[in-house]
């Protein structure tokens, strides 16, 4: 499964993964498996260089998740991806879907998708209006 789910995420070999959120209650078999995929482990909001998949862990204490978005698009290449991964529906922290899909027109980027990335978690795929 470990594999499988960085798979799902769209992770390639040799991409550049950043990790931002609050790092409490990760879910650390997903980090893992994106490190595995990745082939190489992922790097923290101190990196400083060019970044092929943010992964933002929000909840809805965190505030407004545009802002956490454009943050997460300063390192981004172009064609980059940036995953919000949220506690689902009962989980404390959850974020209502309305939240997440209006975030994306705000903060200049477009909603693809959403899938289930871990037993707590979804994960909701933005990419760039381009």
């Amino acid at each position: 499964m470990t594999t499988r789910t960085g798979g799902v995420l769209g992770i390639k070999p040799d991409a550049v993964v950043q990790i931002l959120g609050d790092d409490e209650g990760l879910d650390e078999d997903l980090l893992t498996a994106v490190a595995e995929a990745a082939g190489q482990p992922s790097v923290d909001d101190g990196y400083d260089d060019v970044v092929d998949v943010v992964l933002l862990w929000w909840r809805e204490e965190d505030g407004d998740l545009v802002d956490g978005l454009l943050d997460a698009t300063t390192l981004l290449a172009e064609r980059g991806e940036i995953w919000v991964l949220t506690p689902k529906p009962g989980r404390e922290g959850h974020v209502e879907p309305e939240d997440i899909s209006e975030a994306g027109p705000t903060s200049g980027l477009r909603v693809t998708g959403t899938i289930s990335a871990a037993e707590d978690w979804n994960a909701t795929r933005f990419v760039g209006r381009g």
